[in-house]
C-alpha cells in the first residue's frame, strides 16, 4: 500500500495537466452536498424572500456592496 508521501511524488512526477485533472478529482471529492445543510439555507433563502415581498426588509443596491466597475 502506497503512503501519501509516494502518491504525492508519483502526482508530482505527472504532466501539469495531468496534475490538474488529479487535484480536480480530489477537490470534487471533497464538495459532497449535504441535504440537511441545503434544506436549512433553501428555508432561510425562504424566509429572507418573503420578508422582502412583505416590506419587513429592504434590498441594498448591489453598487453599494460591490462599487461601480
Amino acid at each position: 500500500m502506497m503512503n501519501t508521501q509516494d502518491i504525492v511524488r508519483q502526482a508530482l512526477a505527472l504532466d501539469p495537466s495531468k496534475r490538474f485533472e488529479v487535484v480536480e478529482e480530489i477537490l470534487h471529492s471533497l464538495d459532497q452536498p449535504d441535504p440537511a445543510i441545503d434544506a436549512v439555507w433553501l428555508q432561510e433563502a425562504e424566509r429572507r424572500l418573503a420578508a422582502y415581498r412583505n416590506g419587513q426588509a429592504q434590498g441594498i443596491p448591489a453598487e453599494d456592496i460591490f462599487g461601480t466597475f
